[in-house]
């Protein structure tokens, strides 16, 4: 899978969700503090990524910022990208089955190790609900 990763800082563990998208098999692009001669702040680097999900050169993204707050809230701003600001794996896992969200957000500040492999294994592996009334309310998203 094509995911892209931004944080607008490389701390915490940042480099960590890029490491292990790739020790994962996923194919990434970097954005923001993780990139060479990008704008590391949160609102232009989470737009980055959140826009090749958008435009398609990416099927999913992660981005990253001290909090996860303004990361999500950037990502969001893009068309077609659902963003989900996820502290916990089974938080992680609800925002794919129901809302079928492709932006992860996280904090750096609040997310550890343990805590980002079992998030992200979490994520990787949920599929959108084929519910019709998920799908439903998937679908009305598009249309607010």
């Amino acid at each position: 899978m094509r995911i892209s990763v931004s944080a607008d800082e490389n701390t915490g563990v940042a480099s960590d969700v890029v490491r292990l998208l790739q020790e994962h098999g996923h194919q990434v692009t970097t954005h923001g503090a993780l990139a060479q001669r990008e704008r590391t702040d949160w609102a232009w680097a989470s737009e980055a990524a959140a826009r090749d999900v958008a435009d398609g050169r990416s099927d999913q993204a992660v981005v990253c910022c001290w909090t996860g707050t303004g990361a999500s809230i950037a990502a969001n701003k893009v068309a077609g990208v659902r963003a989900a600001l996820c502290t916990d794996a089974e938080t992680a896992r609800g925002a794919r089955v129901w809302n079928d969200a492709n932006v992860l957000a996280l904090s750096l500040r609040l997310t550890s190790a343990a805590q980002l492999d079992e998030i992200l294994r979490a994520w990787f592996a949920a599929v959108p609900s084929p519910e019709p009334t998920d799908q439903a309310n998937i679908a009305h998203l598009t249309q607010i």
